[in-house]
């Protein structure tokens, strides 16, 4: 797996590509949440769970369809006031999905585990994305995490999640006050 801190960064680079306007604490904070939650199912571990179980670790909570109905509940019960189906709605809804998604697909690129289930919990399969998995796997524990290894995951995560992040935050950004100029020097 990534690092819990690298799913929580890569999900600010996707809220900044979302280009929805007056965010709050509590949309980052969810989208961080939704990057994070997939290993959860980590727990199955110490209940024994089989790995290759559909609730193994990087089974259902790593799957498309989980990120489907966790932003659908996230979108439900803490964006209330949004019309259901409108564009804002439909904005936080992709947000909250794809910062759900990202979890999976940056796991898929580790050089650990036994690859995730991303049509679980129709087909149970793993996948890696062979030929393109450059992210060391971090360790499962914390304590292993503040380790020389969990250093060298830090500087692969650095320069395979954390750049290209800054380079979406940074260009994300250079486009919302180029619009709006835009739309200042059109007034």
């Amino acid at each position: 797996m990534a690092s819990a801190f690298t799913h929580a960064f890569a999900s600010v680079a996707i809220g900044e590509l979302s280009f929805i306007k007056k965010t709050d604490w509590k949309f980052w904070v969810l989208g961080m949440f939704c990057a994070a939650i997939p290993d959860a199912d980590s727990i199955g571990y110490f209940l024994k769970v089989p790995y290759e179980s559909l609730w193994g670790h990087r089974g259902f909570t790593h799957s498309i369809f989980f990120a489907l109905v966790l932003a659908l509940a996230v979108t439900y019960f803490f964006y209330k006031a949004e019309k259901t189906g409108s564009k804002r709605w439909l904005a936080f809804f992709g947000f909250f999905f794809f910062a759900t998604v990202s979890h999976g697909i940056l796991d898929a690129m580790t050089t650990g585990g036994k690859g995730v289930a991303f049509f679980a919990p129709f087909y149970n399969a793993r996948y890696f994305f062979e030929g393109f998995r450059p992210i060391r796997v971090s360790p499962m524990s914390v304590l292993r995490f503040f380790t020389e290894r969990g250093w060298e995951v830090m500087k692969s995560e650095f320069v395979w999640v954390w750049l290209p992040c800054l380079v979406v935050i940074a260009i994300a950004e250079g486009i919302k006050r180029l619009f709006s100029y835009g739309q200042r020097a059109a007034k």
